[in-house]
């Protein structure tokens, strides 16, 4: 299956019609050339409206811890953006719901199929550490994050960008300090 046919089928299953009746489309970015796959948590409610991955504040502070531009971040050639679910689950009393747990399972594998030319895989929160780390996950989302060079080079895994995590960033200076250098690093080895 071609990305395209792959992206119609996501489009038609059955569990998908909801979105499809309002019109809107699985959102996921992917192109054979990528080089770095974004694994996140599902679009917000900003992103599903645009029909553009990462189109909010998250998206903003996520390409400043890469070290790129918003037009390198949006190069499908350098770029693949797969959520854990290509649907905004819709809110939940503490944020956004969850993503769909099989949804990721399905389609992911049948997408990274069609990406040989993946260099680094940036695993973006706790759903897509979950479902990426299996065996060889810390105890928490903050253990797999401090502990990301046992994950090099091809895994890269961090806490969410989210606007609401700036708790989390201010206990753990070492984030900021330790790895996005090397994050950022990463990404222009991956790329350059």
């Amino acid at each position: 299956m071609t990305i395209e046919e792959i992206r119609r089928a996501i489009n038609t299953d059955p569990a998908n019609s909801d979105w499809a009746k309002q019109g809107a489309g699985p959102l996921f970015v992917a192109d054979p050339a990528a080089r770095i796959v974004i694994i996140g948590q599902a679009p917000g409610q900003r992103a599903q409206a645009s029909g553009i991955p990462w189109d909010d504040a998250s998206g903003a502070k996520l390409m400043m811890w890469l070290g790129v531009t918003e037009t390198q971040f949006r190069d499908p050639e350098l770029f693949a953006i797969l959520p854990m679910d290509f649907y905004y689950p819709g809110k939940g009393t503490s944020g956004d719901l969850p993503p769909r747990k099989d949804f990721a399972p399905r389609w992911h594998p049948l997408i990274l199929s069609q990406l040989p030319r993946i260099r680094l895989t940036l695993l973006v929160g706790k759903y897509a550490q979950d479902q990426y780390l299996v065996g060889r996950a810390k105890s928490n989302l903050t253990e797999n994050v401090r502990a990301f060079r046992e994950y090099l080079p091809e895994v890269f895994p961090v806490v969410h960008p989210s606007p609401l995590n700036f708790r989390w960033q201010a206990r753990n200076p070492w984030f900021e300090a330790d790895l996005v250098p090397a994050l950022r690093a990463s990404v222009a080895d991956a790329i350059g």
